[in-house]
């Protein structure tokens, strides 16, 4: 009567290690596409028009940013969150440059090609 019981102890045994592994890897896939996620809406959000009026553009900036930067709180990969934030900073610089009217862009949107671009590649 005992070798049935430790059967029984045994199989209930290894269905718990083996939802053990399930749950791990529904986790990995869920990480996976959170990660997915925000680096679609994150380069999705890339797309700003410096031709417009400098407060349109400034509201702009900042509403990219603060969506960044909310982005980057929820990714658990570290290399994506510190791309996120390092965006995000730069839509903050831009903001403040068209508050202060500065009329040359060329080398925030060689910067922010930069960062795209290291975006990209920690999405990957």
């Amino acid at each position: 009567m005992k070798f049935p019981r430790v059967l029984v102890v045994l199989g209930l045994g290894m269905l718990l290690a083996g939802c053990e592994q399930v749950d791990t890897a529904v986790g990995q896939v869920g990480a996976a596409k959170d990660k997915a996620s925000a680096c679609a809406e994150a380069l999705g959000l890339a797309n700003l028009d410096p031709n417009l009026d400098p407060a349109e553009l400034a509201k702009q900036a900042q509403d990219k940013a603060d969506r960044l930067r909310a982005l980057a709180n929820q990714v658990a990969d570290q290399d994506l969150k510190q791309n996120l934030f390092t965006i995000a900073d730069s839509y903050l610089a831009l903001e403040q440059r068209k508050l202060n009217q500065l009329s040359n862009l060329s080398d925030w949107i060689q910067r922010n090609t930069d960062n795209l671009s290291r975006l990209r590649s920690a999405c990957l």
